[in-house]
């Protein structure tokens, strides 16, 4: 009987017949890992849009057409490209009149919320995860003291069953924990870097504005 306890559940066994064998709890596992992978492919894919579309040549132009005092030439430049850093500008220079610092965390704030978004919901997939696998293994033991009782020999199958949704559970939680902190981190980075990207390029606003009004208030 000892010899038929241990880990039969992976001997052979197809991946439909381990997820069945993970119990009830496999359920919720597997709805939060498909979240988790929906949550990956649509971040991945706007990132990676989002950086091809970067066009710095063209943001830097901008700035010196603002030095130039050629706003609306600024203007119409960052429109020719859908970098994010190109429409903040745009948006905070037609909007300069009213207040450009307000303009500029408006527009900013804006642009940052897209590239966070969904990673609040995929921070939560990989923290649940474990304690879902956690929740199969207490159900899962549960299971095997129950077959204790009685006579031993004649429960042997469900003693592994209740090893077997114990182990797969929590392997399965733990497993989708690990591999989505991967692209957990990387779009983290790339939020990060937005996020410098945008307050360089306001700094650099900010000290032509400065500059240009320093030189108006002399004359």
């Amino acid at each position: 009987m000892i010899q038929n306890l241990p880990l039969a559940f992976l001997m052979g066994k197809s991946p439909m017949e381990l997820f069945h064998a993970g119990g009830y709890i496999m359920w919720p596992i597997l709805v939060t890992s498909l979240v988790g992978v929906t949550v990956v492919i649509e971040r991945v894919l706007f990132t990676l849009r989002e950086m091809s579309a970067r066009k710095p040549e063209i943001v830097e132009r901008m700035l010196e057409k603002v030095e130039a005092g050629d706003i609306d030439g600024a203007i119409a430049l960052g429109r020719e490209t859908n970098d994010f850093i190109a429409r903040i500008m745009i948006y905070t220079l037609t909007h300069r009149e009213s207040s450009l610092q307000n303009a500029f965390i408006r527009s900013s704030n804006a642009e940052l919320t897209r590239f966070g978004q969904g990673m609040p919901t995929l921070d939560t997939c990989i923290t649940a995860a474990p304690y879902l696998g956690l929740i199969g293994t207490i159900t899962g033991m549960m299971t095997t003291f129950g077959s204790m009782e009685g006579d031993i020999s004649s429960a042997a199958s469900k003693i592994t069953g209740g090893v077997a949704e114990a182990l797969i559970a929590t392997a399965c939680g733990i497993a989708i924990a690990v591999i989505g902190l991967l692209p957990f981190n990387y779009l983290n980075a790339r939020w990060e870097n937005a996020r410098h990207e945008v307050e360089d390029a306001g700094n650099a606003l900010e000290i032509i504005i400065k500059k240009q009004n320093s030189v108006n208030s002399e004359h």
